[in-house]
């Protein structure tokens, strides 16, 4: 399958760039699975179309990633983005720096930064990094430090700006380290929000418990791989960076009850669909509760073997996030409802207007 099966044109203006008012007052169009046909409804409809339903999110937390620095001792501005954190045992030839944390990182301007260049973050705690290495795709290996030892997090927490995806072209503020956090955000780790459940706020959880929804978390902390374009012509061709999950054990229970009891199981976003059935996929479709890593990549073609409805935001051409909902939607039925979208001026990306495919 060619990735131009995937492509189709977007008008810039319909890409958000701040949030909707109010989380819940979102359009939601309503594709339904089996017969391709569309409605406009809006985010709060959501309890009554799955109603009874297993309602499954993420509650990774995204933390402040992008620090902003100066080279030294020039003086020149540096931005660098967080990717993970790098163990001392998988650091190679560098396992011999025990101060401090190694983290993979992004970093501007990146042809000036070369192994031993050390920068200082400000604007609160003093950070302090060094690149060690160069590393594929224009990544450093960096080591990261504070002048008191107290925790790298808490400094990186105190100074960084919330990551916001290149496609919304105006600075962070404020506001967005609320904003860019779904309302379960727990578990601390992505550098991109699950932007699916930015929908759901109180008044929607309680209306969905009235409903006989039941709700669950797990965990799968995104990764910079989810801005990467897809940059292959066969769709097949592509691969996905590994992103690391966690699921407990109430929450594998419940999607296991679900499936045993024919209880349609809804997935929150790409993220949870791709933890789900990455999991069930290696464990004879049965959820087993545990930590690890993913890489799956879904298309057209994939068996779906827990997800049965999926929550999620309008993506952009040729994306890796839209070849997943193709597969689950159906692709033509898939281009069809985003032509419609388009026609009647939903709002794309991030946190605005949604569908729900059931």
């Amino acid at each position: 399958m060619l990735v131009g099966d995937f492509d189709f044109n977007l008008p810039g203006d319909l890409i958000a760039q701040e949030p909707a008012p109010e989380r819940g007052s979102s359009r939601l169009l309503h594709l339904d699975r089996s017969t391709g046909r569309l409605a406009h409804r809006t985010v709060a409809d959501l309890p009554e179309l799955i109603e009874g339903a297993l309602l499954v999110v993420n509650n990774s937390r995204v933390f402040p990633a992008r620090l902003i620095g100066r080279r030294v001792p020039s003086g020149g501005a540096v931005e660098c983005l967080l990717i993970h954190r790098v163990f001392m045992d998988a650091a190679e030839s560098v396992t011999d720096r025990a101060d401090g944390e190694l983290w993979e990182a992004l970093v501007h301007p990146g042809q000036r930064l070369g192994p031993g260049q050390r920068i200082q973050f400000g604007g609160g705690p003093t950070l302090h990094g060094e690149i060690l290495k160069r590393l594929f795709h224009g990544r450093r290996l960096v080591r990261l430090w504070t002048d008191d030892g107290s925790p790298i997090d808490r400094a990186v927490d105190a100074i960084g700006h919330m990551p916001l995806p290149p496609y919304i072209k105006r600075a962070d503020g404020s506001a967005d380290r609320e904003r860019y956090q779904t309302v379960f955000a727990r578990e601390r780790g992505s550098v991109a929000a699950p932007t699916a459940g930015l929908h759901l706020n109180s008044a929607l959880l309680a209306a969905l418990a009235t409903h006989g929804v039941t709700v669950v978390e797990i965990t799968l902390h995104v990764g910079y791989g989810t801005f990467q374009p897809v940059r292959v012509e066969q769709v097949e061709d592509h691969r996905l960076e590994p992103e690391r999950y966690d699921i407990g054990a109430v929450a594998a229970a419940a999607v296991n009850r679900a499936l045993d009891e024919n209880q349609r199981v809804v997935a929150v976003g790409t993220t949870t669909t791709r933890t789900l059935e990455a999991v069930a996929g290696a464990n004879g479709g049965r959820l087993i509760a545990g930590s690890g890593a993913t890489d799956l990549f879904i298309h057209p073609g994939f068996a779906f073997r827990v997800v049965g409805g999926l929550v999620t935001n309008f993506h952009l051409p040729r994306s890796s996030l839209l070849m997943l909902v193709a597969a689950f939607a159906g692709r033509d039925r898939l281009m069809r409802a985003y032509a419609a979208a388009i026609a009647e001026r939903y709002r794309f990306l991030s946190s605005w207007d949604a569908m729900v495919i059931i």
